[in-house]
């Protein structure tokens, strides 16, 4: 019997069949795009939403009586080799109030399950060995800030080569003006010449498609660039247009910036990366030895969450010999929320800034959301659905403290602090919301209620942070910048 002629040939030999895609880009004449390297594994590196050891049981299914032996084993094995729960050490400084974690394990721990902190070498994730590694020649592949730093690049770039294209269109228009008005076929005060054809045969009065620009036609110019011939990018005198302004159309002022015409576009695949010459050559093969510099920067809010609400941290003193506990640790970070920090814990009020942040804080984490800092857009915290290496976030809250039990507008003192410390003005919500709305995030006006002093039980009962928190309520009001134009009937 004979055999498959095709069985016989080697694998190699095989060339995959072009792609659909590949073959349409060699037609239109641009070079087939590169495939992107695969990015990590984000599921499973991030899959611990918190840093905790849990041990899900089986579902139980009361109609059939192997999902009873399955939970019945399930917590014989709990009991039996239970999960070991991991605590993660930091310290306190005060020098800048906040928490420091040193430990390179613990550090990747909280950042992977939960997101918990920031590198104070880093935009967000401690990646500054990374970094340093591969300046260094050691590491390939690329970090966020890398990818974030070269598409910024690039972006400059297309532009630069959007606005040159721009200019060599309406030089092209003035040139097809100025011959037309010599020959007579126009008229000198005609406000409409007539336009060269363009790349699709369109003429006359309708607008050259040649006009319409995108970053990504950009791009593709940029590609196609290498095609053409050096001789028509010299045959423009920069310095002409340059210092001139131009009249388009009898009434468009346009001026070009040196920028434009001196730029020189290098491709970012021919970049080099050299070693450090620090390094001994004779070292070349062996791997020099890097300390990490970077360490792990956590706020108070989450610093306070990760020992009162998950257990998983324990905070030492500036000296790092003593463990602070959680009801001292929680007078301290409301000593150091104010500035400079209030040395007597007597003197802290039930309207802190600590306390009012992180009720909200734990508010929202318990509901399951990844709680950020939202400076970087003016508000106090950015809430991510999942995290921030899947999603951009989706809420920015601001949160504000609301003194609506009675007791505060009992006498004009209490009433006229109340109205300060929740005085908003209607601009500073404008653009507060105005701000949100570029980026594409919902404003969320959270309320914190906050109670009357304590009573002489409660106060005896100081060190009782449970007790304390349970007197917050927590109210979310969601904004959303009216626009008239979208929203009429």
């Amino acid at each position: 019997m004979a055999s498959d002629p095709s069985s016989i040939l080697p694998t190699a030999s095989v060339a995959p069949a072009p792609s659909p895609k590949a073959e349409s880009s060699r037609d239109n004449g641009r070079p087939a795009r590169q495939p992107r390297p695969p990015k990590p594994n984000y599921k499973h590196i991030y899959r611990f939403p918190l840093p905790l050891s849990v041990h899900p049981l089986p579902p139980l299914i009361p109609h059939n009586p192997l999902s009873i032996v399955s939970v019945i084993l399930s917590y014989m094995t709990f009991f039996i080799s239970s999960p070991s729960h991991e605590v993660y050490s930091a310290y306190f400084d005060s020098n800048t109030s906040s928490v420091h974690v040193t430990d390179e394990k613990a550090v990747r721990a909280l950042w992977e399950m939960g997101f918990f902190g920031k590198g104070n070498l880093s935009r967000s994730e401690p990646s500054w060995l990374e970094r340093e590694k591969k300046r260094r020649g050691l590491l390939g592949g690329n970090t966020s800030e890398d990818l974030t730093s070269a598409r910024r690049s690039e972006r400059r770039g297309l532009k630069l080569e959007r606005a040159r294209t721009e200019r060599k269109i309406i030089e092209e228009r003035l040139k097809a003006e100025a011959a037309a008005r010599a020959n007579g076929a126009v008229p000198l005060d005609s406000s409409s010449p007539s336009l060269p054809p363009s790349e699709n045969g369109a003429t006359g009065n309708t607008t050259p498609s040649t006009e319409k620009f995108s970053l990504r036609k950009a791009r593709q110019g940029k590609s196609l660039g290498s095609q053409h011939s050096e001789g028509q990018d010299q045959g423009y005198n920069a310095s002409d247009s340059v210092s001139e302004t131009k009249m388009i159309n009898g009434g468009k002022t346009v001026r070009f910036s040196p920028v434009v015409q001196e730029k020189e576009f290098v491709s970012e695949s021919t970049t080099l990366h050299l070693p450090d010459p620090s390094l001994n050559e004779n070292d070349a093969g062996e791997e020099p030895s890097l300390k990490n510099e970077e360490h792990l920067q956590l706020s108070n809010e989450e610093a306070f969450f990760l020992v009162y609400g998950l257990g998983a941290l324990q905070i030492f003193d500036d000296k790092r010999s003593t463990v602070i506990p959680a009801p001292s640790l929680f007078s301290l970070l409301r000593q150091h929320s104010y500035f400079p920090p209030r040395e007597s814990p007597t003197a802290l009020e039930l309207d802190d800034p600590f306390i009012i942040s992180y009720a909200v804080y734990h508010h929202f984490r318990s509901l399951g959301w990844i709680v950020r800092s939202g400076v970087k857009f003016g508000v106090d915290y950015l809430l991510y659905n999942r995290g921030p290496v899947f999603s951009h976030a989706e809420f920015a809250v601001v949160v504000i403290p609301s003194y609506d039990n009675p007791y505060w507008s009992e006498t004009e003192e209490r009433r006229d602090r109340s109205a300060r410390k929740q005085a908003r003005s209607w601009w500073w919500l404008h653009c507060v919301n105005r701000v949100q709305a570029q980026v594409k995030k919902s404003l969320v006006v959270c309320y914190v209620e906050v109670p009357p002093p304590l009573s002489d039980a409660q106060a005896n009962a100081e060190h009782d942070v449970g007790a304390l928190l349970a007197q917050y309520r927590v109210r979310e009001i969601s904004l959303r910048r009216w626009v008239p134009n979208r929203t009429r009937d």
